[in-house]
């Protein structure tokens, strides 16, 4: 073997490719649809939440490498040396096996939904009285709206919205010329019609169109008909164009760019079932895709519907079918009848979404909004809720005289029109809103209160891993610190200064800020580990690793005899177990009824561990493009509390799987009668030491640590 190959084999011995990664990701998403344990309609919800992953990785990621494999053919991948085309060709060959786990899963969770009278029916399936309702329920409410389309020389291919339903037919002249006869589903239907006086038995739109597609094209006869969809090419580059200074005309420039996103290339093509050779052609001249481009998807081609479904249930059936419904607590160690700010000044806290409530942080926004010592508030926004009231706190304290800056990513993909909507009232309200640095997104998660009393300057800053959006507060695990330490509220002053000014060189005493700061930061802690041998660790909790400098510094360190544990939900690109490399790195996913979206890093043991909390994911595009804050913890309560998350995933029995050395994961078996799982230890337990929950304190770190042998024991100066 040459030096060069043996080079290469090395070079990629323990990394895999992201997309390959990710996909196997989506598939443990679909493998908790076919979990007995979960409800029938929350297994269905995981079949749709694989669809909109799936649906986005098209767009996106795809839509991606179709751009570089024409710019760039032969640019390759750092993990795998692939080039973009034979990324693709992966791609392809490994949906098609995924779409038909997805159909042997629907149909199993379908059967299990009829026994509860949930059906979706067709219309033979309907008695008589019903099919005359639907039958009434099409003349009156859907043919008036619905616009059949012969496709020929009057009648060109008309554009073809991504991700919307086309009712196709292959017609035919009675001079036997055929064509192409299209019904596009206009969002002014609903998506299923519910059979009156059932417990929830219903038609889906399109299949109600269907059942009348022979009479809508006139003379022409209808020989074959389905449901189609396309998916478009969606990755709209912001950072590649050049943008006007003024803000004005950033915005501008972002609405016109989103209009042009829908009219980007097909990616792919959905069909609703196999049809005959002659009408896929006639489909595939319209759309303009390859063969492996096209799939059979006899599942619904849209499946957001599932989400309307509960509101449509008994009381006694959401309970049959639906997780128990979980409310967040309000921490313990926070008492609602006082300051929240003067309760900071005393002591750092913690939340631990969703298991704990947003509204501690709301009430604190709405105190600094009314009080007369608080002087301005600054923040960066990534992704609001629609109707939020973070953003109303922050227009409350313009309106009250408080300087307010908000720093607003308006590219943060598919929230961009939100987003741009969102700034505009802000703005009208009084606050100051800027719009990030040029070629970088602004992902990080601080929110800075600054007061001034006697001349003298405090702070409270707020630090998180998850976006200041309530209704994502309510569904993805996240971590929100709030700290009135001097030195982060400097830090913190610094930031906006430097964001302000379009600094990304800026210098900090306790935060991480990238580009500059956290890759180097995160090497060189890993470094620290790796002089420690064998009495080193390492525990990373993220949704994503893709940096190679960063994996590469792991293996390193795992070479170094450092035990390192990897909590990773998504895209992992470093292969555990590979011998001689990374025989010390143990990777673990958690995919269960909360969107594990965490970021905590630790190295080291004890007391002499240094954690973080970060906003930041370990991918090239966090720590090279991106503005990313991770931030350290020095208060020794909330430490343990970070430790106490740790263990309880690596714990985790009941939704943990194992990524093995070849990058397959298989779930973590249990020993105990029910298998243990983090999420539910967290709506059971509180983080919070109080008069309801005060953990012993001389053995709660030893107690919770225990089972991870010696991963978080403490050194001999404890």
């Amino acid at each position: 073997m040459s030096k060069n190959s043996q080079k290469r084999q090395e070079l990629y011995a323990y990394t895999q490719n992201r997309e390959l990664s990710w996909l196997r990701f989506n598939q443990r998403v679909l493998e908790e649809a076919n979990e007995k344990n979960n409800p029938p309609i929350e297994r269905l919800k995981f079949i749709s939440i694989f669809s909109s992953n799936l649906d986005e990785f098209f767009m996106v990621r795809v839509g991606s490498l179709f751009d570089i494999s024409m710019i760039s053919p032969d640019e390759t991948d750092n993990k795998t040396g692939m080039t973009s085309s034979e990324q693709l060709d992966k791609i392809y060959n490994a949906i098609p096996g995924l779409m038909k786990l997805k159909t042997q899963i629907y149909e199993s969770v379908s059967e299990e939904l009829k026994k509860y009278g949930v059906c979706d029916m067709s219309f033979s399936e309907l008695n008589s009285k019903e099919q005359k309702l639907i039958h009434q329920y099409f003349k009156s409410s859907v043919l008036p709206i619905i616009s059949p389309i012969i496709i020929g020389n009057r009648h060109p291919v008309p554009h073809l919205v991504n991700k919307a339903l086309y009712v196709t037919a292959l017609i035919r002249d009675n001079k036997g010329k055929s064509a192409i006869g299209l019904i596009p589903i206009t969002d002014a239907l609903p998506a299923y019609v519910k059979i009156p006086d059932t417990e929830l038995r219903y038609m889906r739109i399109e299949n109600i169109i269907l059942q009348w597609i022979p009479k809508l094209f006139g003379a022409y006869s209808v020989e074959e008909s389905c449901i189609i969809s396309v998916t478009r090419n969606a990755d709209i580059s912001f950072d590649s164009d050049k943008f006007e200074d003024g803000e004005e005309d950033f915005r501008s420039r972002v609405t016109k760019l989103l209009k042009k996103r829908d009219r980007l290339s097909v990616v792919r093509l959905e069909i609703d079932r196999n049809i005959s050779d002659a009408f896929l052609t006639g489909i595939t001249n319209m759309v303009h895709v390859e063969k492996r481009q096209i799939y059979i998807d006899p599942c619904p081609l849209n499946m957001k519907y599932v989400y309307r479904l509960p509101s449509e249930l008994s009381a006694s059936k959401k309970q049959a079918l639906l997780y128990t419904p979980y409310k967040p607590r309000w921490p313990e160690d926070i008492n609602p009848s006082y300051s929240i700010i003067d309760q900071i000044r005393q002591k750092d806290k913690l939340l631990f979404y969703p298991f704990d409530s947003v509204d501690p942080f709301i009430r604190l926004l709405n105190e600094a909004a009314q009080r007369p010592d608080v002087i301005s508030i600054k923040i960066t926004i990534y992704r609001l809720a629609s109707s939020s009231k973070i953003a109303r706190a922050l227009c409350r304290a313009a309106e009250n005289g408080k300087e307010v800056i908000v720093l607003m990513e308006l590219r943060a993909r598919f929230d961009e029109a939100n987003n741009i909507s969102w700034s505009k009232l802000l703005e009208e309200a009084g606050c100051q809103v800027i719009y990030g640095i040029e070629d970088f997104k602004c992902h990080s998660k601080i929110c800075l209160i600054t007061m001034r009393n006697k001349n003298r300057l405090s702070y409270i800053t707020q630090i998180g891993t998850g976006n200041y959006n309530e209704k994502t507060n309510t569904m993805y695990t996240d971590l929100s610190l709030m700290t009135s330490s001097e030195e982060i509220g400097e830090d913190g002053t610094a930031f906006f200064q430097n964001m302000l000014i379009n600094n990304l060189k800026g210098e900090y005493k306790r935060l991480l800020v990238s580009p500059m700061g956290i890759k180097k930061a995160v090497c060189e802690l890993i470094d620290e580990q790796i002089k420690k041998g064998a009495e080193g660790y390492i525990c990373i909790k993220a949704n994503s690793i893709t940096e190679r400098e960063v994996i590469d510094k792991l293996k390193e360190a795992s070479c170094a005899g450092v035990e390192i544990q990897l909590i990773i939900r998504g895209i992992c690109c470093i292969l555990p177990g590979v011998p001689t490399y990374t025989d010390r790195i143990f990777v673990t996913s958690i995919v269960g009824r909360y969107l594990e979206h965490a970021r905590i890093y630790c190295f080291g043991k004890g007391n002499d561990a240094k954690l973080y909390i970060s906003s930041a994911d370990l991918m090239t595009r966090n720590l090279n493009r991106r503005v990313e804050i991770a931030c350290p913890v020095y208060d020794n309560e909330i430490r343990e509390q970070l430790l106490w998350i740790l263990s309880c995933q690596l714990k985790d029995t009941a939704k943990a799987s194992f990524m093995m050395s070849d990058g397959i994961y298989v779930r973590k078996e249990s020993q105990a009668p029910v298998p243990f799982s983090s999420q539910q230890q967290f709506m059971e337990s509180s983080l919070h030491k109080s008069t309801q929950y005060t953990p012993p304190k001389e053995n709660f770190l030893k107690r919770t640590l225990s089972s991870l042998g010696n991963i978080f024991k403490s050194d001999k100066s404890q």
